[in-house]
């Protein structure tokens, strides 16, 4: 969950054929063709409302565990969804730090701020702590989670989403939608950039279907949500 994004920047789409032509002019009307979403990376569930709004069925996945427990009050009032205090990464069982920021924890993650800092630089990190790992795979597994009740993967992780996407390789085929943040420079030092996951998600039968700028730098780069759909 990024601090803001740039009113009145134009919507960018890539039109295929099909079902897909639905999606024409808005990122998120994906969700009106899903049964429920993974959103890894919660927060404070800023989304519940258009989720439930949908009938969505959702689970939420917040690392932070001060974080972790507002948001199970703020989505207790819809029955569809749930949450867990878990971090996601490609490796289970490993300990991180993870740096925690100043802005309710919107923009804190397992890597080092890199640009960051000039697209936004009241933002700092304030705290760490020590958090141990599970990838989405082992998780659902370990939780029983029904995966035929969510069809859609939401990431949000503050520049570790492509170690989400490779810890959860064995469950990836299940989601027809995959909504991303990447940018097209290292806003966190060493993470996934916008061609790195068009080609990682291109490899395992995903194409990209939409593109929202949402901030933007010169001398910097664009940051961007990007929506994937499943070539079936």
């Amino acid at each position: 969950m990024l601090p803001h994004s740039i009113p009145g920047v134009p919507f960018i789409n890539w039109i295929a054929r099909g079902w897909i032509n639905k999606l024409r002019g808005d990122p998120d009307s994906f969700l009106n063709h899903v049964r429920g979403v993974i959103h890894v990376g919660a927060n404070l569930g800023q989304e519940r409302d258009v989720y439930a709004a949908r009938r969505l069925n959702v689970l939420w996945i917040e690392p932070i565990p001060d974080v972790f427990r507002r948001l199970t009050l703020l989505i207790e009032p819809f029955s569809n969804q749930k949450a867990l205090c878990e971090l996601i990464t490609d490796t289970d069982g490993q300990e991180h730090v993870f740096h925690i920021s100043n802005n309710g924890g919107a923009s804190s993650s397992i890597l080092e701020l890199g640009e960051h800092k000039r697209l936004w630089p009241s933002i700092s990190y304030t705290t760490d702590i020590t958090l141990k790992s599970v990838t989405l795979s082992t998780l659902a597994q370990r939780e029983s989670i029904d995966m035929s009740a969510y069809d859609a993967l939401v990431m949000d992780t503050q520049g570790s989403e492509m170690l989400v996407l490779k810890g959860a390789i064995e469950i990836l085929s299940n989601f027809r939608f995959i909504k991303t943040e990447v940018a097209d420079f290292e806003p966190y030092k060493g993470c996934c950039r916008l061609p790195e996951m068009d080609k990682f998600l291109k490899n395992r039968g995903y194409r990209r279907v939409a593109t929202r700028l949402f901030a933007y730098k010169a001398g910097i780069g664009s940051y961007y949500d990007v929506l994937y759909a499943a070539r079936r």
